[in-house]
């Protein structure tokens, strides 16, 4: 406290380095417990994937099982765990005012980061087509949350909304190993408004938290480096029909699974939902059992088979696959995100697209990245961040042109299905469950009264 006083007798710089000590604090525990995630995560999907491989009847018990653990947790113990959450940051971004701070603190808190993590696992080892990231970033909206919420009264004022804003771009930057994703995401999707009053706590956290996590597991890439060669510009011809198939394919994935959990809440029967998440996970099992494989775990798999192997011919199964598995995972109100699914499935268009035109390794790895950006694209209506993402992933600037079209083209026709992103309808979901939450609990309180 006496070094706090100190600081603060002194100048500007003082006041700005008490200020920018939480941020820096907070980067470095996220970068701690998205490198733990990670290996957590990566390890469970693997022995899954593996027990499914030896014994592949097994699929048909783990997988009902794991789904069944990972929902009833959820359900049980801390209901705003469910899903990716990424629409539980942004309502928390929306509501942080002093009158909404028990809201903020329902959706980032201690109790929801552990039962997102066990449900996420739970959902993995099972099989189910879930990614780490969107956990990752409500994970260190709650780091960054709880560093403010523990900063004493004297200590310099620090926008709560700039903590979970920044805590967002760097669980991302962590997760993906991709900084300048963290961000462009930060701006595209959670901010929307000028950020000059915060952006050099975003640029620092985002270095923090992303040197934190290499300094665990290396300079790594998330995907690699696949063989690009420079392009001719008649590429655009098939790079334009990938990105408006897979765009058009992301929109329609999140209105489908907008509509199932619409259809969900009108469950009023607890068994209800407990029977549609063992229909999800005996489906999954199904289609992997006696049609494809693929439409399990996260999507990385696939990716790097299409991108970095001779096996870049598919059939058209694994696309539709690839689709139907995140929407039977998302909706069972379990844990885990749709990004490493989503780009999963817009790869498996890419590549089947190209197949259907037998153009080259080179080409076809063109269009797989293109229909990773296009589908994720039409998730998050976010195109900036999908193509920087991507980039990142792949260190294939040479292609940055064809990624950006097919993140503008993807967007174009999203609009057409849907104004608005998958996030943003789930967004306001929470924030009209939290108000009708208050308005229930304040007639109760009088009746006590």
């Amino acid at each position: 406290m006496n070094l706090q006083r100190s600081i603060l007798k002194g100048n500007k710089l003082g006041k700005g380095f008490l200020q920018a000590l939480p941020f820096w604090i907070a980067s470095l525990i996220t970068g701690v417990v998205a490198v733990l995630y990670t290996k957590l995560f990566e390890w469970a999907e693997h022995w899954g994937l593996l027990v499914f491989k030896a014994h592949g009847w097994l699929i048909f018990i783990i997988a009902p099982c794991s789904f069944l653990l990972a929902w009833l947790i959820v359900k049980q113990v801390e209901i705003y765990a469910k899903g990716s959450g990424i629409p539980q940051v942004m309502a928390a971004i929306e509501l942080t005012t002093p009158q909404n701070d028990h809201h903020v603190k329902q959706l980032l808190n201690i109790r929801m980061m552990l039962v997102k993590i066990a449900s996420s696992l739970l959902m993995i080892f099972g099989g189910g087509a879930i990614g780490r990231e969107g956990p990752t970033i409500q994970i260190a909206g709650t780091v960054f949350r709880k560093i403010d919420e523990w900063l004493p009264a004297s200590w310099p004022k620090i926008s709560q909304k700039n903590m979970i804003l920044t805590g967002a771009a760097a669980g991302l930057a962590a997760a993906f190993n991709t900084p300048l994703g963290g961000i462009v995401f930060a701006v595209e999707e959670l901010a929307r408004t000028h950020i000059s009053q915060f952006k050099t706590a975003i640029f620092t956290a985002v270095i923090i938290a992303g040197l934190t996590a290499q300094a665990f597991l290396g300079p790594y890439l998330y995907l690699g480096y696949p063989v690009i060669s420079p392009s001719s510009a008649y590429m655009l011809i098939a790079v334009l029909p990938v990105a408006l198939v897979a765009g058009l394919g992301g929109s329609l994935t999140g209105l489908l699974i907008l509509k199932i959990l619409n259809w969900k809440e009108k469950l009023q029967s607890r068994y209800a939902e407990l029977l549609y998440v063992l229909l999800c996970a005996l489906l999954m099992c199904t289609i992997a059992y006696f049609v494809n494989d693929g439409i399990l775990g996260s999507g990385k798999a696939e990716m790097s088979q299409l991108l970095f192997t001779g096996h870049k011919r598919i059939d058209w199964q694994i696309p539709i696959a690839r689709t139907i598995g995140p929407i039977l995972s998302f909706t069972t109100g379990a844990s885990g995100g749709i990004f490493a699914p989503s780009l999963g499935a817009g790869a498996t268009i890419g590549a089947y697209v190209a197949g259907l035109f037998d153009l080259s390794a080179s080409n076809t790895n063109l269009l797989v990245l293109s229909g990773m950006v296009a589908f994720l694209t039409g998730i998050t209506r976010s195109p900036f961040t999908s193509a920087i993402l991507v980039l990142e992933m792949t260190d294939r600037h040479n292609v940055i042109f064809f990624l950006m079209l097919a993140g503008i083209a993807a967007s174009l026709i999203s609009s057409v299905v849907s104004k608005h992103s998958l996030y943003e309808y789930l967004k306001l979901r929470y924030i009209i469950k939290l108000q009708q939450e208050e308005r229930t609990k304040i007639p109760e309180k009088n009746e006590s009264d």
